[in-house]
């Protein structure tokens, strides 16, 4: 039995390839799973797909009609995916569960520490051989107060380096992580973390009831020189209430892996194309903005934990076994 996989890195290739080899033959694609794309999957069984592939009720309905039976999404996040309509159709999806929280823990510090020591335009200067220190001021974090909007796995990492650095700890969650209240986070409202903290972390999931977490009001109730985080999902920022922020003159600095329209163009080249993102465009403009493509989970020890556990969500299917990685059960 062939696997299909949609919209695989070229770095992640030959991971999947070696760890499918042993137990059924696979066949990568690059390009993500879409309304364009599903005919492709037509006569395989099993396909696996990337956060930022299409599976809504249309794409899935053509899954159905080519005889797709079962999608392991390898990712975490499965808001791409129209579950009632997978169930509807019979289509069991797995995902993978959990990975490597240090993965993104780092990079969210990478971002933070990148835009509040200015990185990324000291080294533009530098390549033009421009030395001159003038606006690369930064600040030390030590003794300042880290906010943590969601305390899982990643939000605890989060955290742990943020102890490190010695900084005051916040917390916010619906459920309290004991390991982060060893390491001395108070758990506070919402809108006290944000006023009190200097630099702000999101790693919270996107459902229906943390869409725009960082809404208007929430930006406005953050510290004029905070420093703002996003690793997890780009739909907890409203970011046209975010540009506006920035156009004001506030926030120290901003750094998103993450962006709520990302669908169609992080992972992909864009860079000979009109991008027609008016919101992204005017983003990336900022001085004190730095935006990623995604790549927060990108580690060789997270994605060969990605692939392996895609595999045993695939190997479990076919032998009629059922995980916690299941989201739609076998019908």
């Amino acid at each position: 039995m062939e696997i299909l996989a949609f919209g695989v890195q070229a770095d992640e290739k030959p991971l999947i390839e070696r760890a499918f080899a042993p137990h059924h033959p696979v066949r990568t694609l690059d390009v993500f799973l879409n309304t364009d794309t599903a005919p492709i999957a037509a006569g395989h069984d099993i396909i696996s797909t990337s956060v930022n592939c299409d599976l809504g009720a249309d794409v899935l309905s053509g899954l159905a009609a080519g005889g797709t039976r079962m999608v392991a999404q390898r990712s975490t996040g499965f808001n791409n995916v129209d579950l009632d309509v997978a169930a509807r159709l019979g289509i069991t999806v797995a995902r993978v569960s959990s990975y490597s929280p240090y993965s993104v823990a780092e990079f969210a510090w990478t971002l933070a520490m990148a835009v509040n020591r200015r990185i990324v335009r000291a080294s533009t200067r530098t390549r033009d051989f421009d030395f001159r220190l003038d606006g690369l001021m930064g600040r030390d974090l030590h003794g300042r107060t880290a906010g943590i909007l969601g305390t899982g796995k990643i939000g605890e990492a989060f955290a742990r380096i943020a102890h490190g650095f010695g900084m005051r700890l916040l917390g916010w969650d619906a459920a309290e992580n004991p390991a982060c209240r060893e390491l001395g986070l108070t758990y506070v409202p919402k809108e006290e973390l944000l006023a009190e903290s200097d630099l702000v972390s999101l790693h919270v999931p996107l459902l229906p009831e943390t869409r725009h977490l960082i809404d208007a009001t929430a930006l406005k109730s953050m510290r004029d020189d905070a420093i703002l985080v996003n690793s997890s999902r780009g739909g907890l920022v409203d970011t046209a209430a975010l540009v506006d922020e920035l156009r004001a003159g506030r926030f120290t600095g901003v750094g998103l892996d993450v962006y709520e329209a990302e669908a169609g163009l992080f992972f992909l080249d864009k860079s000979l194309e009109a991008v027609d993102d008016d919101t992204l465009a005017r983003l990336v403009t900022f001085p004190n903005v730095l935006v990623t493509s995604h790549q927060a989970y990108y580690t060789a020890d997270a994605v060969t934990q990605i692939v392996s556990t895609t595999l045993d969500n695939v190997l479990d299917y076919i032998a009629g076994r059922r995980s916690g990685n299941v989201l739609v059960p076998r019908s």
